[in-house]
């Protein structure tokens, strides 16, 4: 499959799935959390396939590679977020199940496509 656009990555897909998860599981949390917690979630969750999507379309490989790694920024903080939410709502019947699965496949790609990316060693150009 060629590549036109930043659409055509999956990773790009998952992160737009786990977005909608994301607002779906912040929506039955208590309201009083609307501008905490329920707000830092949303705006993590956004910023995977937001800086996805502007990596991509930059133009070079350093700058792509740069905004990978700040999209695998948002997930361990993502992450961090739902350990959080999920500690403060234990009495809660709350299923985190979708949204931890989506978050782990996209770390994985992005640890994946970082991988593929690291720059080569500097070459030697005296010969020796």
């Amino acid at each position: 499959m060629t590549i036109h656009s930043y659409k055509d990555l999956t990773v790009w897909q998952r992160g737009i799935e786990l977005v909608v998860s994301i607002y779906r599981l912040t929506a039955v949390f208590p309201r009083e959390e609307q501008f905490g917690l329920t707000s830092q979630m949303r705006r993590a969750a956004v910023s995977i396939p937001s800086n996805i999507a502007e990596g991509r379309c930059r133009g070079t490989r350093n700058d792509f590679r740069q905004f990978l790694r700040i999209a695998y920024g948002s997930g361990a903080e993502l992450e961090t977020q739902l350990i959080i939410a999920k500690k403060i709502f234990a009495d809660k019947n709350i299923d985190y199940d979708r949204s931890e699965t989506l978050l782990n496949e996209i770390m994985r790609m992005l640890n994946t496509i970082l991988g593929t990316m690291k720059e080569p060693p500097p070459t030697n150009k005296l010969g020796s």
